[in-house]
């Protein structure tokens, strides 16, 4: 569309503004465009004397950018989806980053916008709406305190607009808790990285969106050609046409346990013996009620699901996904899929963020094993590793900061320092690892070390080539380059913005197909390679101004230090220093700062 919205909240002044084709064609769209606001953003405050690695996250001065990308809102494949940016995490200090599916950045896009830039901060409750093409800043005074859920009926029913997009924050945003998430489609979120906050310290509580601006396809005939070529690959993949199609994302957790890298208890080991009780297969024979596919997606990994008796017993929810049943559950030493399905059940009602919500409860059981919590800080509450009643209650105790469910809110680095062993913070620059061990496949282990935004598999999935792929995931050799071009695709993925999922069937010649006809510029796979190593490179640059170095690119000390100690991964620790300095070496990277050279090369300069 190339039309973005503006919206400074302190003085209700929204205006249009438009992008030059230059900067569309170095950055895409998505991910890659919101990095170039945040960078020229950043700038400017400097150019005021700002310190930008001072700026307080929940400030004013922090900006928050929702983006979608040419790709979005076509018939292409998965192309529901968007990406959320804001200039630093209030969980981890580094950049805020997340990308959400649902409808929501279609729905964006539908109104004429490619994406909202959101500055300084409203003095009470505020919603935004963007519906037949008019933006307007509304009083949220009356959906203040609501959830996800109640707030997304709330606003549906006042514009009488039933199938509008909502994108809001629940009672963790408002409440300001580190890793709150926004929420979109009631159970999609924007998920790391404390993004909700940052939206709950602006005083915005939800976005609404509708319009039927169709996107603009520059060669049509050759596009719809493509698309159909697309979704036959993506059907006959076995991930994409067979295991995610009839498990859900949960499809993993059996894999990723046979294979000894299943974190549970807090990452003393890698295999969980009860993990059938929460696989993907249980979640399918017990609880599912059928399928939830975003917008556009012919894959349709998101589940419906349901309890039907017991202490957790649910009508309806959403999920898990692999990612909440592993924190939630396995890490937390749970077998019991019901308590993983109403725990994870608020963090989607409540906004929180369940990989760092099960890791922190999972880091505070190891240090209540090792007698370093205080008995008054629990008040009676049982913290052991797979007691199921008491994760449902930190989790939500977390979003309203209750009692000891404060220090889970925090994150895990804030509270194994605060107890004294910050080593039993299983993160990366603050932000929690998600589910695979790297003991098991190292090159993932190296992506956790050099993702910008922390602790993120999403970064740079290298488990599609060590376990799911014919990479020897033990070995060292060639992870360096195999994690660099993951990364460098992956963000051409979130920039184009589509589903990270459609890459194990569409690789780079693809995604050209997807972008010549839709733009009607012409790339190179080559090309386009190189504009995610330009959008990583930019990224990296801004998050050296929020003061992260090559000091920070690095895992907790038990990866690199502590032996597997049972299961098929056992006897394995990571060899990160030999993959980190063929990695800098390749990026063109000295102390894991792109050097004047690799700047000028990408056109940064």
């Amino acid at each position: 569309m190339n039309k973005w919205l503006k919206v400074n909240l302190a003085t209700n002044e929204m205006k249009d503004f438009f992008v030059l084709e230059e900067t569309l064609r170095k950055f895409i769209g998505g991910k890659g465009l919101a990095v170039y606001f945040l960078w020229e953003y950043a700038t400017g405050l400097e150019e005021k004397g700002v310190v930008i690695k001072d700026i307080d996250p929940l400030s004013p001065e922090n900006m928050l950018i929702f983006a979608t990308g040419p790709v979005t809102g076509t018939k292409s494949p998965n192309s529901g989806r968007h990406h959320v940016m804001s200039l630093k995490s209030p969980l981890t200090g580094s950049i805020g980053s997340g990308n959400t599916g649902g409808n929501w950045g279609a729905k964006l896009k539908f109104t004429g916008y490619d994406g909202i830039m959101i500055i300084d901060k409203a003095e009470k409750p505020t919603y935004l709406s963007i519906i037949d093409g008019k933006a307007e800043l509304h009083d949220a005074t009356e959906i203040w305190g609501k959830n996800s859920v109640e707030t997304s009926s709330f606003l549906r029913k006042k514009h009488d607009r039933k199938r509008a997009g909502i994108s809001c924050i629940g009672q963790a945003g408002e409440n300001l808790v580190p890793m709150a998430v926004i929420m979109n489609e009631e159970h999609r979120a924007a998920g790391r990285t404390g993004l909700g906050a940052v939206m709950g310290s602006k005083k915005l509580k939800a976005i609404i969106v509708e319009g039927d601006n169709k996107p603009k396809i520059a060669k049509q005939e050759e596009f719809e050609s493509k698309v159909k070529e697309h979704v036959e690959k993506l059907k006959e993949n076995p991930v994409t046409g067979q295991g995610l199609p009839e498990y859900g994302t949960a499809v993993l957790v059996n894999i990723i346990n046979q294979n000894g890298l299943f974190p549970t208890h807090n990452w003393q080991k890698g295999v969980h013996k009860e993990a059938e009780k929460i696989s993907g297969e249980t979640l399918t024979e017990q609880y599912l009620i059928n399928k939830h596919p975003c917008w556009g997606c012919v894959v349709a990994c998101g589940r419906k699901s349901r309890v039907d008796s017991g202490n957790y017993k649910i009508t309806y929810t959403e999920g898990p996904e692999y990612e909440s049943i592993w924190a939630l559950g396995g890490s937390t030493g749970i077998n019991d899929m019901t308590a993983v399905i109403r725990a994870n059940h608020y963090c989607d009602i409540l906004g929180m963020d369940p990989i760092s919500v099960g890791s922190t409860i999972a880091a505070a059981m190891e240090l209540n094993e090792k007698g370093l919590i205080p008995e008054e800080d629990l008040q009676g509450m049982n913290l052991e590793f797979g007691n199921s009643d008491v994760v449902v209650e930190l989790t939500w105790m977390a979003a309203f900061r209750q009692g000891f469910g404060y220090w889970i809110g925090e994150g895990s680095k804030r509270m194994c320092q605060h107890y004294g062993n910050p080593d039993l913070s299983m993160a990366v620059k603050g932000l929690e690892m998600p589910a695979y061990d790297p003991r098991g496949a190292k090159g993932i282990g190296l992506n956790y070390a050099t993702a910008n935004r922390g602790g993120c598999h999403v970064t740079g999935y290298t488990i599609a080539a060590e376990i799911l792929g014919d990479v020897d995931r033990f070995t060292v050799e060639g992870k360096a380059e195999l994690t660099k071009i993951f990364q460098d695709f992956t963000s051409l993925v979130n920039s184009s913005v589509n589903c990270l999922f459609l890459t194990f069937a569409l690789g780079l010649d693809e995604y050209v197909e997807m972008l010549e006809p839709i733009t009607g510029w012409e790339f190179t796979a080559d090309e386009l390679l190189e504009t995610g190593e330009r959008i990583t490179n930019l990224e990296r640059m801004l998050i050296n101004k929020l003061g992260f170095t090559g000091k920070d690119d690095t895992l907790p000390k038990r990866l690199l230090n502590e032996q597997m100690p049972e299961g098929p991964s056992e006897g394995q620790t990571v060899d990160l220093e030999t993959m980190k300095a063929e990695y800098y070496e390749l990026r063109g990277w000295v102390d894991g700062i792109p050097s004047p050279e690799k700047i000028q090369e990408l056109g940064l300069d």
